[in-house]
C-alpha cells in the first residue's frame, strides 16, 4: 500500500507568511511538522477551494489530462479561465504543472489529502536574532 501524501496549509497574518517566506527564501528549514504553504486568510483559502475548483482537482486527479486545453474540454471550462485557476492552485501547491512534449502544460494533482492549520491565537513575526 503506498503512503498518503498530505499537503499541509498554513493560515496566518499576512506579515507572519512575508516573514516566514523570507526566512525559507535565507536557507531556514521548514520543521517536520510545520505547513509549507501559507495564505494571509481563511477567505483568500475559501476563494481557491471553492466545490468546483475541488471538482476539478478530483478531475484532474481521475483523469489525468495531458494538457491544459485537454482538460479545458474535459471540464468545459474556458481556457484562459482554468490556466488562472491552475496556477493560483500551483502557488498553493494544489497542482503540479509539469511540461510536456510540444510545448505543453499538464496538471498533476500529487496529493491525497489536505490538511490546514489556523492557530486561534495569532502569529508574530520573531524578531531577528542579533548576530
Amino acid at each position: 500500500m503506498s503512503e498518503i501524501r498530505i499537503l499541509h496549509i498554513g493560515i496566518a497574518p499576512r506579515e507572519y507568511v512575508k516573514q516566514r517566506t523570507m526566512e525559507v527564501a535565507r536557507g531556514k528549514p521548514f520543521a517536520p511538522d510545520e505547513p509549507k504553504h501559507w495564505v494571509s486568510s481563511l477567505e483568500s483559502l475559501a476563494r481557491v477551494l471553492t466545490d468546483s475548483n475541488m471538482l476539478l482537482l478530483e478531475m484532474i486527479r481521475n483523469s489525468k489530462p495531458q494538457s491544459m486545453a485537454e482538460l479545458a474540454k474535459l471540464s468545459g471550462r474556458a481556457k484562459s479561465n482554468l490556466s488562472r485557476t491552475l496556477h493560483t492552485m500551483e502557488s498553493l501547491g494544489l497542482v503540479e504543472l509539469r511540461d510536456v512534449p510540444g510545448g505543453k502544460k499538464a496538471p498533476q494533482v500529487i496529493y491525497d489529502s489536505l490538511k490546514f492549520e489556523y492557530p486561534l491565537r495569532p502569529r508574530k513575526p520573531q524578531k531577528p536574532k542579533a548576530a
